[in-house]
Parts: structure tokens; sequence; C-alpha cells
């Protein structure tokens, strides 16, 4: 009798069935022939970019072992008592007078007093453990004295966050609010606090990482809805002064990132030239990242995904090096520290492509000078000096798009827009204000897709190139 053919393990293709169905080779996409000349104006920009970063401002330290800013009025005498006591926060000290000299901004009074700003540093899981033990070890001292338990945090309130134009953020003011367990308005949200920092402690212990959603399920009944654990998170953030990545909850991810840049994550090599057509979603878990390296001229920050996916599909980044990234509209924390950090590591430009209305130009503030709801690690989470390629007011008649393509701004995009006319990024940036009074004025907004009226490509084989070429950016 013949032997019994074996059936384990993974079949061999018929030739036929190769032959029906072939690999798919990889499209090459080539350096453009132009890309010297297109490039030109941006590597200047990169060169002056570098050459600024290389020199650090008066009075600011290298060292990272701080991060409460004491700032000073240019009047003489000694600051305010009882600023914010932050506990383990590491902290450093910088004098306004002496980041006027640094900047070429208007130094201003806070409320016409001297004023300390709360920021977090980042710290690893020993620290932040060792950060929450310490919170409960006073907690239990003040339960075993009797006391029920009191629970000092910094406010995150509306009115304690400042935008601090020598350092171009809204950073946390130095208020702080009490938490009483023995106060029946505010015994839940302590029995919330204390429930988080238990979570957090044994996330820690274990070194893995939860989602927000996570968090919120380890106990429904008491949080009953997702924003009052999240809220106590960030409070959580601001107590032991860390960053809210370093808790080790994070939020499900959103951005994309394609182009000219590598690195490992949690061990594993990442190559974002080939991660398919719509690139690598960004990990929440940018701690992990290590080892970036890049040979991209500028990164391509991107408002919309259905314009990142043009780029990613023409592979852009081939043709003039360059990293794109998008967020697919407001941008979440991963991305917007993300961002920052490869755009520190790598010290090259960021240019902007969002659409022509208020709403982009609120994206860009977010990257550029943070949120309010984070305003405590805004260092972290900000890129400054992004420059703003387009679609801009003015390329609706540069450009000459199409009267069908250009849309009546409504009574509430207007006021946005008058309201942004008031924002301190704004004000500092003439042309940025110009742009946006031509807007205002002429009541017209237009989206990046726009673009497409003139061809599917047109994007990316003739209005970045010629903005690259021309260095038209602001």
């Amino acid at each position: 009798m013949p032997p019994a053919k074996k059936t384990s393990g993974t079949p061999e293709p018929s030739p036929a069935a190769a032959v029906r169905n072939p690999p798919v080779k990889r499209r090459q996409v080539k350096l453009a022939d132009d890309a010297d000349q297109v490039l030109n104006k941006c590597r200047e920009l990169r060169d002056t970019l570098r050459r600024k970063s290389s020199s650090l401002p008066a009075g600011a330290s290298s060292d990272e072992d701080d991060a409460v800013w004491k700032m000073e009025n240019n009047s003489d005498g000694d600051g305010e008592k009882g600023g914010a006591k932050t506990g383990g926060t590491k902290t450093k000290r910088i004098r306004l007078s002496e980041l006027k000299r640094a900047s070429t901004s208007t130094v201003t009074e806070l409320d016409g007093k001297k004023s300390t700003i709360v920021e977090v540093a980042e710290m690893n899981s020993t620290q932040v453990v060792e950060g929450i033990e310490n919170v409960a070890v006073k907690i239990a001292r003040q339960v075993l004295a009797k006391q029920g338990f009191q629970l000092e945090i910094p406010s995150r309130a509306a009115s304690n966050q400042i935008y601090v134009p020598e350092l171009d953020r809204i950073v946390l003011g130095d208020k702080t609010g009490t938490r009483s367990f023995l106060n029946v308005k505010e015994s839940r949200k302590a029995a919330i606090t204390t429930r988080v920092l238990q979570l957090l402690h044994a996330v820690l212990l274990k070194r893995i990482h939860i989602t927000k959603r996570d968090l919120f399920y380890t106990d429904v009944k008491l949080f009953v809805d997702q924003s009052e654990s999240d809220g106590v998170l960030d409070d959580v953030a601001t107590m032991i002064g860390c960053t809210r990545s370093n808790l080790h909850v994070v939020a499900s991810d959103k951005g994309l990132v394609v182009g000219r840049i590598s690195f490992y994550e949690d061990g594993d090599f990442i190559d974002c030239t080939k991660m398919g057509v719509g690139g690598k979603a960004i990990p929440p878990y940018i701690d992990k990242i290590e080892n970036v390296q890049s040979d991209a001229e500028f990164i391509l920050l991107v408002e919309k995904e259905a314009a990142y996916m043009r780029m990613a599909e023409d592979r852009f980044y081939q043709r003039y090096p360059c990293i794109v990234i998008t967020a697919k509209g407001q941008p979440d924390v991963a991305t917007r520290m993300f961002l920052s950090r490869i755009t520190s590591e790598l010290q090259i430009p960021v240019l902007a492509l969002v659409d022509s209305d208020p709403y982009g130009l609120k994206i860009l503030s977010v990257y550029m000078s943070g949120s309010k709801n984070m305003s405590y690690d805004s260092a972290s989470l900000t890129t400054p000096d992004i420059k703003w390629l387009g679609l801009r007011p003015s390329d609706l008649n540069k450009y000459d798009l199409p009267d069908q393509c250009r849309l009546d701004m409504t009574e509430n995009d207007i006021k946005t827009g008058k309201e942004l006319l008031q924002e301190a990024f704004i004000m500092k940036n003439p042309k940025w204000m110009k742009e946006l009074q031509f807007m205002v004025k002429t009541r017209q907004k237009a989206e990046i897709q726009a673009l497409s009226s003139f061809g599917f490509q047109y994007i990316t084989e003739e209005y970045l190139p010629r903005k690259l070429k021309e260095g038209d950016w602001i």
C-alpha cells in the first residue's frame, strides 16, 4: 500500500494558481526631477529653525528636572506666597523679564500680579506609583486622625487657563481647589478620585496600558458617565505632576502617518514608507517609540483624511521627501504628542494644509498653542511655529477657484472668525490677521477638496509643488 499523503501544513500553490494570481509589485515612485528647486525654500526654512533651536533663550535651563514655571512681571519685589503645591511635581522656574529679552512678544501682566504657572513633567512608572502611594499615605493619615480626608488639586477651571505669549501656549495657573470627603457636595467626586487612584496604581504595577473606556467600565455604578472618570484622570495627573500618558491610560488611536520616517515601536521596526497606501496608525503609546530616523525635508500636517489619502496614494512623500500626518479633523492627544516629539527630534519645519475656514485655524491653534482641557501638559503637546501653507483665503483668487467651489460663510462661521481675530496666537502674526480679515470680509470659505475641481491629482502635482517652490507659507 502506498504511504498516505501528508495533509498538514500550508498546501503549495499550483502553477496555474500562481499564473492567475501573480504577486502585486510595489509601485516605484522616484524623486521628482525638480525636487531641488521645489525644496530650496523649505531647506532654507529648516536651516533657520535649526539655528534658532541651537541657542537657548536667556534664563532658560536645559535641565528637565523641573516643570513649574515661576513668572514675574516687570515690577520689583518678591513673588506671591501660597502658590500651587504640587508634591512630587518637578519644577522649572523662568522669570518673565528674562523671557521678554528672548522674545519679540509683548510682555503682559497676569491680572496685574506676579504668578506661578504649573506644568507637569515626564515620569517613569516607578515615579508615578510612588506619587500615588504618597497621596494614599496622606489620605490614610487623615482618616486615622478621624478627620475624613481632603485632597488638594490644581484647578483646571477656565479662569485658571492662561495664554503666555513668551511660551506661545496655554498653561495652567497656580490656583488650587480642595475636594473633601466630608463635604456632601464633594464626597462623590472625592470617592471617584480615590477609586481612580486605586485603579491606576494597579495598572502601573502590571506595566500595561488601558483605554479611557476600559477605566470607565471598571466601576460603571460609581462613575455613571465616562466624562466623570475622564475629568478625574486629568486631576490625578496634575496632583501627581506627571503627563496623562504617564498614567498608562490612553484614548483610542485616530491619527495616521505616512512617509519618510522610521522608528521602533515596542521593539518592532516600523518603516512608514512600507505600511501600505494608508500609512501607519499613530500609536497612543508614544513612550514606546524609540530611535526615530528620517531623511524628510519637512512635515506636512493635513487636516482632512481625504487629502491625506490623495498624498499617500500618489506617494507624494517619495517625490518630495516628507512626512505626512493627519488627525482626521480635531487633533487627538496621541497625534499632538507624536508631532511635537518628532518635530523636536528631527528639527524640520511643519507646514499645515487646512480648510480655508475659521475651524481650520482653530485646529491649527490646538496643535500650536494647546487646548484648555490639557493646558497642564501643553509643553509636550504643542508644536510651535507651524507654517500655514494652505488653503488660505488669498488662494481662492490666486488659483482662480471656481465660484461653485466657494462656500458662503454662515453667521456662526463669521462670529467664530471675528472671535479668532481677538486671539493672541492670531494677533501675533500680522499675515494671519490679514488672511482672516479677508475671509471675514469676503464671507467665503473653501475646503481643501475644492482643488479637485482642477483635477483629482492637482493638489499633489501642481498646488503643493508650486507652494513649496515659492515658499508660499506664513
